[in-house]
């Protein structure tokens, strides 16, 4: 927006404000997706040595290495400044590669350490986890859709001049 840190409030103008107002808007989606996608991981056994086991058994049971803390951690830390699309994408990349039995048993893993970490005796382990994975799966999704490039002014004339016309 081309605004000076040190620039007093009451000399920006009512276009300036509105501008600021569309950018924040245009881009909400994708930081409170982003937000949801770490907390999900959050959720998930500390990359400790005492989560050693989870995720060796995450590992084992979904058949990809694509979600291991090694190789997302550059991913999550990027993430938490904002900028999400690369762990959304690592991790879109993980389920695509999961078959569907690999997928069932990931499940398993993650609601049985979801389970015990939430104190959710009641709920099938299973159901925990396949919840918990398609969370991940949209949830990611929607980082990378509003991660897209805006299709700038002549792309927003565009898209206004198609649904006037219908």
């Amino acid at each position: 927006m081309g605004l000076a840190p040190h620039q007093e409030a009451s000399r920006l103008d009512v276009e300036r404000v509105a501008d600021i107002a569309v950018v924040a808007a245009a881009h909400s989606d994708g930081y409170a997706a982003t937000a949801h996608l770490l907390g999900l991981l959050a959720a998930l056994p500390a990359p400790t040595e005492a989560g050693e086991h989870f995720w060796s058994d995450l590992w084992r049971s979904s058949g990809t290495a694509y979600l291991l803390p090694a190789n997302i951690k550059t991913l999550v830390l990027r993430s938490l400044a904002g900028e999400g699309a690369g762990l959304a994408r690592q991790i879109l990349s993980a389920v695509d590669e999961m078959t569907p039995p690999q997928h069932m048993a990931a499940g398993e893993v993650i609601g049985q350490a979801l389970a015990e970490s939430d104190h959710l005796p009641d709920l099938k382990a299973q159901v925990i986890g396949e919840l918990w994975l398609r969370d991940l799966e949209l949830t990611a999704w929607r980082v990378v859709h509003a991660d897209r490039k805006s299709a700038g002014f002549d792309g927003r004339e565009a898209f206004l001049d198609a649904w006037t016309n219908v």
